[in-house]
Protein backbone atom coordinates (compact mmCIF):
# COMPACT_ATOMS: atom_id res chain seq x y z
CA UNK A 1 0.00 0.00 0.00
CA UNK A 2 2.58 2.29 0.68
CA UNK A 3 4.36 1.47 -3.00
CA UNK A 4 0.85 2.41 -4.40
CA UNK A 5 0.36 6.06 -1.78
CA UNK A 6 3.92 7.18 -3.34
CA UNK A 7 2.74 6.69 -6.93
CA UNK A 8 -0.75 8.42 -6.64
CA UNK A 9 1.54 11.04 -4.78
CA UNK A 10 3.92 11.17 -8.09
CA UNK A 11 1.06 11.27 -10.18
CA UNK A 12 -0.48 14.48 -8.31
CA UNK A 13 2.76 16.30 -8.52
CA UNK A 14 3.06 15.65 -12.18
CA UNK A 15 -0.30 16.81 -12.41
CA UNK A 16 0.26 19.82 -11.11
CA UNK A 17 2.98 20.98 -12.68
CA UNK A 18 1.70 20.12 -16.10
CA UNK A 19 -1.57 21.96 -14.82
CA UNK A 20 0.94 25.36 -14.52
CA UNK A 21 1.99 24.77 -18.00
CA UNK A 22 -1.31 24.35 -19.33
CA UNK A 23 -3.23 27.01 -17.56
CA UNK A 24 -2.15 29.44 -20.49
CA UNK A 25 -4.30 29.64 -23.65
CA UNK A 26 -3.42 26.98 -26.01
CA UNK A 27 -2.94 29.88 -28.81
CA UNK A 28 0.54 31.67 -28.15
CA UNK A 29 0.90 30.58 -24.76
CA UNK A 30 3.66 32.01 -24.07
CA UNK A 31 3.95 35.24 -26.03
CA UNK A 32 5.99 38.51 -24.02
CA UNK A 33 6.08 35.85 -20.84
CA UNK A 34 7.96 33.98 -18.94
CA UNK A 35 6.83 30.43 -17.02
CA UNK A 36 8.30 27.73 -14.99
CA UNK A 37 7.04 25.00 -13.62
CA UNK A 38 9.21 22.76 -11.01
CA UNK A 39 8.30 19.40 -9.07
CA UNK A 40 10.62 17.87 -6.33
CA UNK A 41 9.82 14.55 -4.62
CA UNK A 42 12.37 12.61 -1.71
CA UNK A 43 11.07 9.46 -0.49
CA UNK A 44 12.83 6.70 1.87
CA UNK A 45 11.90 3.34 3.17
CA UNK A 46 12.31 1.15 5.23
CA UNK A 47 10.70 -2.33 5.41
CA UNK A 48 11.11 -5.87 7.61
CA UNK A 49 8.96 -8.38 8.18
CA UNK A 50 7.31 -11.76 7.53
CA UNK A 51 4.33 -12.59 5.25
CA UNK A 52 3.02 -11.57 1.65
CA UNK A 53 4.68 -8.55 0.13
CA UNK A 54 3.62 -6.87 -3.45
CA UNK A 55 4.87 -3.14 -3.80
CA UNK A 56 4.79 -1.14 -7.23
CA UNK A 57 6.59 2.13 -7.66
CA UNK A 58 6.74 4.47 -11.17
CA UNK A 59 7.95 7.69 -11.45
CA UNK A 60 8.44 9.64 -14.46
CA UNK A 61 9.97 13.64 -15.29
CA UNK A 62 10.07 14.99 -18.65
CA UNK A 63 11.44 12.36 -20.99
CA UNK A 64 13.15 10.07 -18.30
CA UNK A 65 11.18 7.05 -15.82
CA UNK A 66 11.69 4.25 -14.03
CA UNK A 67 9.70 1.46 -12.64
CA UNK A 68 9.93 -1.12 -9.83
CA UNK A 69 7.78 -4.15 -9.17
CA UNK A 70 8.28 -7.34 -6.84
CA UNK A 71 6.24 -9.48 -4.78
CA UNK A 72 7.00 -12.90 -2.93
CA UNK A 73 6.18 -14.72 0.55
CA UNK A 74 8.46 -15.19 3.21
CA UNK A 75 11.07 -12.73 4.81
CA UNK A 76 12.05 -8.84 3.39
CA UNK A 77 14.48 -6.37 4.60
CA UNK A 78 14.23 -3.64 2.27
CA UNK A 79 16.09 -0.04 2.37
CA UNK A 80 14.98 2.25 -0.44
CA UNK A 81 15.77 5.96 -1.80
CA UNK A 82 13.90 7.52 -4.77
CA UNK A 83 14.77 11.30 -5.79
CA UNK A 84 12.87 12.94 -8.21
CA UNK A 85 13.15 16.50 -10.17
CA UNK A 86 11.58 17.99 -12.88
CA UNK A 87 12.16 21.68 -14.30
CA UNK A 88 10.35 23.27 -17.32
CA UNK A 89 11.35 26.89 -18.32
CA UNK A 90 10.02 28.38 -21.25
CA UNK A 91 10.69 31.96 -22.58
CA UNK A 92 8.90 33.54 -25.27
CA UNK A 93 9.23 37.24 -26.04
CA UNK A 94 8.04 38.35 -29.54
CA UNK A 95 11.22 40.19 -30.03
CA UNK A 96 13.86 37.94 -28.80
CA UNK A 97 14.39 34.20 -29.53
CA UNK A 98 12.16 31.62 -27.72
CA UNK A 99 13.49 29.57 -25.18
CA UNK A 100 12.77 26.68 -23.66
CA UNK A 101 14.67 24.44 -21.18
CA UNK A 102 13.94 21.27 -19.07
CA UNK A 103 15.93 19.85 -16.67
CA UNK A 104 14.90 16.10 -15.46
CA UNK A 105 16.44 13.41 -13.14
CA UNK A 106 15.26 10.30 -11.46
CA UNK A 107 17.25 8.08 -9.17
CA UNK A 108 16.36 5.16 -7.30
CA UNK A 109 18.52 3.20 -4.71
CA UNK A 110 17.71 -0.06 -2.97
CA UNK A 111 19.23 -2.60 -0.82
CA UNK A 112 16.65 -5.65 -1.07
CA UNK A 113 17.60 -8.75 1.15
CA UNK A 114 14.54 -11.37 0.60
CA UNK A 115 13.98 -15.48 1.30
CA UNK A 116 10.94 -17.35 0.10
CA UNK A 117 8.83 -19.17 2.47
CA UNK A 118 5.15 -20.16 2.21
CA UNK A 119 3.20 -18.00 4.50
CA UNK A 120 -0.09 -18.93 5.82
CA UNK A 121 -1.97 -15.48 6.91
CA UNK A 122 -4.90 -15.31 8.95
CA UNK A 123 -7.33 -12.01 7.39
CA UNK A 124 -9.97 -10.49 8.99
CA UNK A 125 -12.59 -11.57 11.82
CA UNK A 126 -14.55 -13.74 9.23
CA UNK A 127 -13.85 -16.90 7.78
CA UNK A 128 -10.75 -16.28 6.84
CA UNK A 129 -9.28 -15.53 10.27
CA UNK A 130 -10.09 -19.52 11.21
CA UNK A 131 -8.99 -20.93 7.93
CA UNK A 132 -5.56 -18.71 7.33
CA UNK A 133 -5.02 -17.93 3.24
CA UNK A 134 -2.08 -19.61 2.06
CA UNK A 135 0.80 -18.02 0.07
CA UNK A 136 3.00 -20.04 -1.73
CA UNK A 137 4.76 -17.16 -4.21
CA UNK A 138 8.40 -17.59 -5.18
CA UNK A 139 10.42 -14.28 -5.27
CA UNK A 140 10.20 -11.59 -8.10
CA UNK A 141 11.78 -8.45 -8.23
CA UNK A 142 11.52 -6.27 -11.96
CA UNK A 143 13.31 -2.97 -12.48
CA UNK A 144 13.53 -1.01 -15.78
CA UNK A 145 14.44 2.43 -16.34
CA UNK A 146 13.57 4.66 -20.19
CA UNK A 147 15.51 7.40 -21.72
CA UNK A 148 12.73 8.36 -23.97
CA UNK A 149 14.42 11.25 -26.12
CA UNK A 150 17.65 9.10 -26.49
CA UNK A 151 16.18 5.89 -27.13
CA UNK A 152 18.06 3.78 -24.38
CA UNK A 153 16.44 1.23 -22.09
CA UNK A 154 17.70 -1.15 -19.35
CA UNK A 155 15.88 -3.87 -17.81
CA UNK A 156 17.20 -6.09 -14.96
CA UNK A 157 14.48 -8.84 -13.52
CA UNK A 158 14.74 -11.32 -11.04
CA UNK A 159 12.19 -14.62 -11.12
CA UNK A 160 10.74 -17.82 -9.30
CA UNK A 161 14.29 -17.12 -7.14
CA UNK A 162 14.24 -18.50 -3.36
CA UNK A 163 16.09 -15.83 -1.85
CA UNK A 164 17.80 -12.72 -3.41
CA UNK A 165 20.35 -10.05 -1.67
CA UNK A 166 20.49 -7.42 -4.09
CA UNK A 167 22.04 -3.53 -4.32
CA UNK A 168 20.31 -1.91 -7.07
CA UNK A 169 21.52 1.92 -7.77
CA UNK A 170 19.40 3.99 -11.07
CA UNK A 171 20.07 7.33 -11.94
CA UNK A 172 18.31 8.69 -15.12
CA UNK A 173 18.81 12.24 -16.34
CA UNK A 174 18.25 14.64 -19.33
CA UNK A 175 19.04 18.19 -19.92
CA UNK A 176 17.41 20.13 -22.93
CA UNK A 177 17.66 23.49 -24.16
CA UNK A 178 15.64 24.61 -27.31
CA UNK A 179 16.73 27.95 -29.33
CA UNK A 180 14.35 28.53 -31.62
CA UNK A 181 15.86 29.28 -34.98
CA UNK A 182 16.37 26.66 -33.72
CA UNK A 183 19.66 25.46 -32.08
CA UNK A 184 19.04 22.57 -29.94
CA UNK A 185 21.54 21.03 -27.13
CA UNK A 186 21.02 17.97 -24.98
CA UNK A 187 22.52 15.30 -22.79
CA UNK A 188 20.60 12.43 -21.64
CA UNK A 189 22.53 9.96 -19.65
CA UNK A 190 21.21 6.54 -18.28
CA UNK A 191 23.04 4.42 -15.47
CA UNK A 192 22.11 0.98 -13.86
CA UNK A 193 23.91 -0.75 -11.20
CA UNK A 194 23.20 -4.18 -9.91
CA UNK A 195 25.45 -6.18 -7.36
CA UNK A 196 23.02 -9.56 -6.25
CA UNK A 197 22.83 -12.73 -4.97
CA UNK A 198 20.22 -14.96 -6.48
CA UNK A 199 19.66 -18.61 -5.22
CA UNK A 200 17.73 -20.97 -7.30
CA UNK A 201 16.04 -18.59 -9.78
CA UNK A 202 16.31 -17.10 -13.15
CA UNK A 203 17.92 -13.40 -13.66
CA UNK A 204 17.38 -10.88 -16.86
CA UNK A 205 19.49 -8.57 -17.73
CA UNK A 206 18.41 -6.62 -21.32
CA UNK A 207 19.83 -3.14 -23.00
CA UNK A 208 18.40 -1.35 -26.01
CA UNK A 209 19.88 1.75 -27.68
CA UNK A 210 18.36 3.06 -31.03
CA UNK A 211 20.13 4.10 -33.59
CA UNK A 212 18.66 7.40 -33.91
CA UNK A 213 16.48 10.06 -30.99
CA UNK A 214 13.08 8.94 -30.91
CA UNK A 215 12.17 12.52 -29.79
CA UNK A 216 9.97 14.26 -27.03
CA UNK A 217 8.20 11.50 -25.08
CA UNK A 218 4.65 13.37 -25.20
CA UNK A 219 5.00 13.40 -29.55
CA UNK A 220 5.44 9.49 -29.58
CA UNK A 221 2.27 8.43 -28.22
CA UNK A 222 0.78 6.78 -25.46
CA UNK A 223 2.91 3.99 -23.06
CA UNK A 224 1.75 0.41 -24.10
CA UNK A 225 1.57 -2.33 -22.68
CA UNK A 226 5.21 -2.79 -21.64
CA UNK A 227 6.01 0.05 -21.17
CA UNK A 228 7.35 1.30 -24.06
CA UNK A 229 6.40 3.91 -26.89
CA UNK A 230 4.29 3.28 -29.89
CA UNK A 231 4.79 0.03 -31.88
CA UNK A 232 6.58 2.18 -35.03
CA UNK A 233 9.17 3.39 -32.73
CA UNK A 234 9.46 -0.42 -31.03
CA UNK A 235 10.27 -1.94 -34.11
CA UNK A 236 12.67 0.49 -35.50
CA UNK A 237 14.39 0.16 -32.36
CA UNK A 238 14.43 -3.56 -32.42
CA UNK A 239 15.35 -3.40 -36.26
CA UNK A 240 18.52 -1.70 -36.20
CA UNK A 241 19.99 -1.20 -32.80
CA UNK A 242 23.27 0.79 -32.03
CA UNK A 243 23.32 -1.68 -28.90
CA UNK A 244 21.35 -4.56 -27.91
CA UNK A 245 22.01 -6.56 -25.09
CA UNK A 246 19.94 -9.99 -23.67
CA UNK A 247 21.30 -12.21 -21.25
CA UNK A 248 19.09 -14.99 -18.99
CA UNK A 249 20.45 -17.16 -16.22
CA UNK A 250 19.01 -19.91 -14.53
CA UNK A 251 20.02 -21.40 -10.86
CA UNK A 252 22.35 -19.43 -8.42
CA UNK A 253 24.74 -16.57 -9.54
CA UNK A 254 26.70 -14.31 -7.75
CA UNK A 255 25.89 -10.93 -10.57
CA UNK A 256 27.39 -7.29 -10.85
CA UNK A 257 26.21 -5.26 -13.54
CA UNK A 258 27.39 -1.40 -13.80
CA UNK A 259 25.94 0.16 -17.18
CA UNK A 260 25.83 3.98 -18.27
CA UNK A 261 24.24 5.02 -21.78
CA UNK A 262 25.13 9.18 -22.80
CA UNK A 263 23.62 10.38 -25.91
CA UNK A 264 24.59 13.62 -26.61
CA UNK A 265 22.97 15.84 -29.21
CA UNK A 266 23.71 19.67 -30.80
CA UNK A 267 21.48 21.01 -34.08
CA UNK A 268 22.20 24.28 -35.56
CA UNK A 269 19.18 25.03 -38.23
CA UNK A 270 18.98 28.75 -39.36
CA UNK A 271 16.53 30.31 -41.72
CA UNK A 272 15.68 33.92 -43.33
CA UNK A 273 13.49 35.98 -40.91
CA UNK A 274 12.39 37.59 -43.80
CA UNK A 275 9.34 35.12 -45.60
CA UNK A 276 11.17 34.10 -49.03
CA UNK A 277 8.70 34.70 -51.73
CA UNK A 278 7.16 32.16 -54.11
CA UNK A 279 9.18 29.62 -52.26
CA UNK A 280 6.33 28.64 -49.40
CA UNK A 281 6.31 32.17 -47.60
CA UNK A 282 2.86 33.63 -46.79
CA UNK A 283 1.02 30.33 -47.79
CA UNK A 284 3.35 28.16 -45.15
CA UNK A 285 2.60 30.42 -42.45
CA UNK A 286 0.00 29.78 -39.34
CA UNK A 287 -3.44 30.78 -39.97
CA UNK A 288 -3.40 32.56 -37.12
CA UNK A 289 -0.54 34.16 -37.87
CA UNK A 290 -2.11 35.31 -41.05
CA UNK A 291 -5.29 36.51 -39.85
CA UNK A 292 -3.99 39.97 -38.69
CA UNK A 293 -1.91 40.74 -42.10
CA UNK A 294 -4.57 40.58 -44.70
CA UNK A 295 -2.92 43.16 -46.70
CA UNK A 296 -0.17 41.04 -46.95
CA UNK A 297 -2.11 38.89 -49.57
CA UNK A 298 -1.13 38.90 -52.89
CA UNK A 299 2.69 40.37 -51.72
CA UNK A 300 3.53 37.59 -49.97
CA UNK A 301 1.59 34.61 -51.20
CA UNK A 302 3.26 35.32 -54.70
CA UNK A 303 0.09 35.40 -56.16
CA UNK A 304 1.25 38.90 -57.75
CA UNK A 305 4.15 36.55 -59.54
CA UNK A 306 4.60 35.79 -62.72
CA UNK A 307 7.36 34.34 -64.51
CA UNK A 308 8.14 36.55 -67.64
CA UNK A 309 9.10 34.54 -71.10
CA UNK A 310 10.68 37.60 -72.00
CA UNK A 311 12.11 41.18 -71.36
CA UNK A 312 10.08 43.65 -70.62
CA UNK A 313 12.34 46.07 -72.08
CA UNK A 314 15.56 44.20 -73.99
CA UNK A 315 18.66 45.65 -73.79
CA UNK A 316 19.66 47.43 -77.02
CA UNK A 317 23.74 47.70 -76.89
CA UNK A 318 25.21 50.49 -79.11
CA UNK A 319 28.80 51.21 -79.95
CA UNK A 320 30.12 54.11 -78.27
Amino acid sequence: MLAVSVAMILVALIGCSAADLTAFPAVYPYVNGYVESNATFNFEQSVQGNGYFMTYLYAKSGNVAVKNYAHGSGSINNEAVLTYYDMDKKRHNVYTDYNDIKSNCIQFKETNSMVYAPMKIAVGTGYYAANPVDYSSLLKERTWVKNYRAGTNMLHEVEYAHALDKDLNIVAKENFNKTYDPEIIGLSSTTMNVNEDMTDGKAHIGVLQASTNFGDRDTIGQEDSIGGSNTKNLKSALKNPAIEIDEDYWGTYHIEKNMTLEVPYHLIQTKDDWLPCCSGGFVDMNPLDKKPFKSAIGIFDCTCFKTATQAQFPRVYTKP
